[in-house]
């Protein structure tokens, strides 16, 4: 009897050749693969169609990776985005993750880190319908819908990206317990982690900036030497 699917993945790359690559080597995780090979292409499938990951090529004739992911994230699409890259620079880095990247992966790259990535990225998007104790969290004047992954503050709407939000319902389910960053990681990247730790610091960072203000209660806490916690700040 044949594997179920266990995702539905978005190709993109240029390169014909590693194109059809990539796509038999990636369908054999028995994931559901569909390949592009210009940044006009992918924007039209993931219109027209649902996916539950990206590969993304950094390079492309038309619009670049970066380019995609912000007009992905500018349309309030969440879909995640593993960037294919041969940048090896920081900066180039923090730009894609900046920008709306989930994860990168450097060219040359090896087969079993990318599937690894791959499945680690796929698990993450099942995670939300697994664990679902309740359909809200709470803290302070902070808002999680987690039907239909809404956020809000006070009076405010806040936009994030589905990593962003993973991490933050993470965070507030376990309110007032300080989160080692090796479990954060694991729970919310996916056990076991495969990346760069900083990665976790880079995302709290883009939270911070989403959530709190010079006049607003903070709400997220370094622990430092540990990791971090949600718990609402005391005036």
């Amino acid at each position: 009897m044949a594997e179920e699917p266990s995702g539905q993945l978005l190709i993109v790359d240029d390169d014909p050749e590693l194109l059809q690559f990539l796509l038999e080597e990636l369908s054999q995780d028995s994931i559901v693969c569909q390949g592009a090979n210009c940044g006009a292409e992918a924007l039209l499938l993931l219109r027209q169609q649902r996916f539950d990951l990206v590969v993304l090529d950094w390079n492309l004739p038309d619009f670049n990776g970066i380019e995609i992911c912000r007009r992905l994230r500018s349309s309030g699409d969440t879909t995640p985005v593993l960037m294919l890259t041969a940048h090896h620079d920081l900066e180039d880095r923090v730009q894609a993750l900046d920008l709306g990247a989930d994860d990168y992966i450097t060219k040359p790259f090896e087969l079993p880190e990318l599937h690894a990535r791959v499945r680690a990225q796929l698990r993450r998007s099942r995670y939300p319908s697994i664990e679902r104790p309740s359909e809200q969290l709470t803290l302070g004047d902070l808002r999680i819908n987690l039907m239909t992954r809404t956020v809000r503050r006070g009076e405010r709407d806040v936009s994030l990206t589905q990593r962003e939000f993973d991490l933050l319902a993470f965070l507030v389910k376990h309110q007032g317990t300080v989160q080692p960053r090796e479990q954060i990681l694991d729970s919310v990247w996916g056990a076991p982690f495969v990346g760069d730790p900083n990665t976790l610091d880079v995302y709290m960072g883009y939270l911070r900036r989403k959530l709190e203000g010079a006049e607003l209660p903070k709400l997220l806490h370094t622990v430092r030497g540990v990791g971090f916690m949600a718990r609402l700040e005391q005036a």
